[in-house]
């Protein structure tokens, strides 16, 4: 947001179209508290930050999918009850769209079966249950409301944190938001490893390794060779002046301060690979690194 208003955009003309995209973790209360902290949040840093006008620039507009890290490989059929019940809690919460994962992802792409079996629960869930029939309906109640006002409190805390360090970019410069994901993770673990939180199948109510034995999609090779003939074949017939002249556009955007969106929209009407527009920034950019330290 900030970035494109100093680049001279009017708030109101960009803003009702952004939208997130919110991970949907096992604590359901906590989850529904998150989407409900999202909103209120975005509506009020929209009015009082950013001087948005429209009410549409005020509504967050979010997908969400089911948290591929809470998945299991131990029993993998009780990833359905889990995937429902995220499902479940990212609708109570106002998600507007959903991904729902298959049971077998720690494992492989899924199979047909599973990916039938996570579409028939965002189904039932959608059709069935008749959650999605109220807005907010866990609104007013005190602990959705205390956890709601928690979780808003925290983030605005972070948000503020960030600001201090400059913006994100530089707070990533410094290591600030990976040493933070890190540590998060390590605590779960830890969890997980002392027995302060119940997964399962994976730390609780085990049961034989067989029993984790499921159907796994095998991919053809066939399919590789196919698309890289295709890749082949496009290279062979595209016009190699325009595709010179197209990446060399995008690398002198990419050395100057103007907008980089159209000279990369017309390298791939050149046909311009995605590697090759890639390849002209890192000559540019670079890649990152994080920080020694973390």
């Amino acid at each position: 947001m900030q970035a494109a208003i100093e680049r001279g955009l009017d708030v109101d003309s960009f803003a009702p179209r952004l939208s997130f995209f919110f991970d949907v973790h096992v604590d359901f209360f906590e989850e529904i508290a998150k989407f409900r902290a999202a909103r209120r949040i975005w509506a009020r840093v929209m009015r009082d930050r950013f001087g948005a006008k429209k009410p549409e620039s005020l509504k967050l507009r979010t997908h969400a999918q089911t948290a591929g890290v809470s998945l299991t490989a131990q029993q993998p059929y009780n990833n359905v009850a889990r995937v429902a019940l995220q499902a479940l809690a990212a609708v109570l919460g106002g998600t507007q769209s959903l991904h729902t994962n298959s049971l077998d992802e720690t494992y492989a792409l899924p199979t047909e079966e599973a990916v039938t079996i996570a579409l028939r629960t965002q189904q039932i869930v959608a059709h069935e249950t008749g959650v999605a029939n109220t807005v907010d309906p866990l609104g007013g109640s005190y602990f959705v409301e205390w956890m709601t006002n928690k979780l808003e409190a925290e983030a605005l805390d972070y948000i503020r944190r960030i600001d201090d360090m400059g913006g994100m970019l530089s707070a990533v410069e410094k290591g600030y938001p990976q040493r933070e994901i890190a540590g998060a993770a390590y605590r779960f673990q830890r969890q997980i490893e002392r027995h302060e939180k119940v997964m399962v199948g994976l730390n609780d109510f085990t049961m034989a390794a067989e029993s984790s034995r499921i159907p796994t999609l095998k991919v053809d090779e066939e399919t590789q060779r196919l698309q890289c003939e295709r890749l082949a074949g496009v290279k062979a017939t595209r016009d190699r002046a325009r595709v010179a002249a197209a990446l060399a556009a995008v690398r002198a955007a990419a050395q100057g301060q103007v907008n980089l969106c159209p000279p990369i929209i017309e390298a791939a009407k050149a046909y311009c690979t995605e590697q090759e527009v890639c390849d002209v920034l890192r000559e540019v950019f670079g890649t990152h690194t994080d920080p020694a330290e973390f």
